[in-house]
């Protein structure tokens, strides 16, 4: 909770406390920066008209440096284009004083369990950084070639390796990611931003929208072994590593 009014703090403190949260108090927006951040699921009850930093100064500060933080905004003087701004800028909430007891704790529920969504998908992500940081540089290329739908000749004529060469990283690839699929290993991709989304699934990729050539053909036509999406024979998937 940060507010500059010391009543409004106490009187929050005593309702959001009988709801079964713990309240963390701040005078100042430069106070709660000051103060290490919670790593459990949290929400942020934010006055917007403070001194010095204002509460749409400190959601700028906060989405600029990364911390996803649910945000409900309180206040005495809200008007459209404020509310306009703050919920486009990612606000959880938008409420004014005197302040519905009943629409807060409402709110904050919704926050917190928005924050917790927020948590699962910050640690899936730290785990995507931490397989793909086992990867090989050989490995890294032949991710980045199945991403973008090559097949397995496609992707041996581009690194100039053989086939079978390429079979064994595929599928050293495949168990470290945990990718079950080639859609699955294109969706942790885009996750770690190694390709842009084109709105295109990887299980839906075009065979026109594969730019290089196979060394079979010489001609821009496609092989006709193997899967269309570049998976070869059933055999070649993986299974998912335990």
């Amino acid at each position: 909770m940060i507010d500059d009014d010391l009543s409004i703090r106490e009187s929050l403190e005593l309702l959001i406390s009988s709801a079964g949260w713990s309240p963390a108090l701040f005078a100042s927006a430069k106070e709660f920066l000051d103060h290490s951040p919670t790593r459990d699921p949290s929400c942020i009850v934010l006055d917007v008209n403070m001194p010095g930093l204002t509460g749409l100064d400190l959601q700028r500060m906060l989405t600029s440096g990364g911390r996803r933080i649910p945000i409900i905004f309180v206040t005495g003087f809200g008007d459209v284009p404020m509310t306009v701004r703050a919920m486009k800028a990612g606000a959880f909430e938008f409420l004014t004083k005197p302040i519905d007891t009943a629409a807060l704790l409402d709110a904050i529920g919704g926050a917190v369990r928005n924050s917790e969504t927020l948590h699962r998908e910050d640690e899936e992500l730290a785990n995507l950084r931490t397989s793909y940081g086992t990867l090989s540089q050989r490995e890294r290329e032949v991710m980045s070639c199945v991403v973008k739908g090559l097949l397995n000749k496609q992707t041996a004529y581009n690194l100039g390796i053989s086939e079978i060469t390429v079979k064994a990283h595929r599928g050293q690839m495949m168990r470290k990611m945990e990718a079950r699929s080639v859609p699955e290993l294109v969706h942790m991709a885009l996750r770690l931003q190694l390709i842009e989304d084109t709105g295109i699934n990887g299980s839906s990729m075009r065979r026109d929208d594969v730019a290089s050539p196979s060394p079979a053909t010489g001609s821009g036509q496609f092989p006709d072994s193997g899967a269309s999406h570049g998976l070869g024979s059933s055999s070649e998937m993986p299974n998912r590593a335990g």
